[in-house]
């Protein structure tokens, strides 16, 4: 197993010798945006969907002077460089360095960082086919969760609050008790066979894993409806599962203290799974 490879403006170097200012904007104030991709038999998954949503993202915050397709061909070398096989990529990028100043830095060079390393997923590939316990938490972010910053506090309180509640995530509500998005992936609920999730807003991140499966549940003629999901639907809904790019299409059986349906992932849930195992069988061919 190789490991963890990082490219630091072009630099090759292991992870563990990545050097970054304490004057970096990312460090002191979170002003920096970041992707996660999946490598799968070394390709990059929905590569093209990522990319396009870190060229947004860095728009949105104005980090400007940042060539994409430079940090793309960083990101394939460095891959190839491993060699690395079933992996992730982390892609960060911050404002760069300057003296601590809230406002924006008349001169500072974006800092470009990305690292690959392995990724195990035996662990949630078993809860795939058993399903898995979420509870629901308190949304607590700030209002522009759209943007895939590096300000990810709440969302880490969410998290370790799961954790502690032996789930594997967070169903984060609104003080109206609606729903917006977990901790750190997408979900979607089942009623009587329609497939529901929350529409994108300003505080829900356009998860790159949720518009793959919108696309697909729309190309298979699934009904879907994207609408404002309160906490109390939770409760009664036949099936819900999680969606992310390491959860990839994950089974919920439990939401808090009650069972959902029969307590087991439900047929359009593996019907789904099934059919990203496809997706991603066809990327390698």
């Amino acid at each position: 197993m190789p490991a963890p490879l990082a490219n630091l403006h072009g630099t090759m170097m292991a992870l563990e010798d990545v050097k970054i200012s304490a004057q970096d904007r990312g460090f002191l104030f979170g002003d920096a945006v970041y992707e996660v991709m999946r490598i799968y038999r070394g390709k990059v998954w929905l590569e093209a969907e990522h990319m396009e949503r870190l060229r947004r993202s860095l728009a949105e915050i104005r980090i400007h002077g940042v060539d994409l397709d430079r940090l793309t061909r960083r990101m394939h070398e460095t891959i190839a460089a491993g060699p690395f096989g079933e992996a992730m990529v982390y892609l960060h990028v911050s404002r760069g360095t300057a003296p601590r100043k809230h406002a924006f830095p008349k001169q500072a060079t974006p800092l470009e960082l990305l690292w690959v390393q392995d990724y195990d997923d035996a662990a949630t590939a078993r809860h795939r086919h058993i399903g898995t316990k979420v509870i629901t938490h308190p949304d607590i972010r700030w209002g522009r969760c759209d943007i895939k910053s590096t300000n990810l506090l709440a969302n880490v309180l969410a998290n370790q609050a799961a954790a502690e509640a032996e789930a594997v995530e967070a169903l984060l509500y609104l003080p109206d008790e609606t729903m917006s998005e977990a901790s750190h992936s997408s979900f979607f609920t089942v009623k009587g066979g329609v497939v529901q999730t929350t529409a994108l807003r300003a505080n829900i991140l356009p998860g790159i894993t949720r518009n793959f499966l919108v696309d697909l549940i729309r190309k298979i003629g699934m009904p879907l409806e994207e609408r404002p999901i309160s906490r109390a639907e939770l409760f009664h809904c036949d099936e819900v599962f999680l969606c992310g790019t390491t959860s990839e299409v994950l089974p919920v059986v439990r939401i808090d203290d009650c069972t959902v349906g029969d307590g087991k992932p439900g047929p359009i849930s593996l019907r789904l799974l099934a059919a990203h195992v496809q997706a991603v069988e066809e990327l390698s061919r």
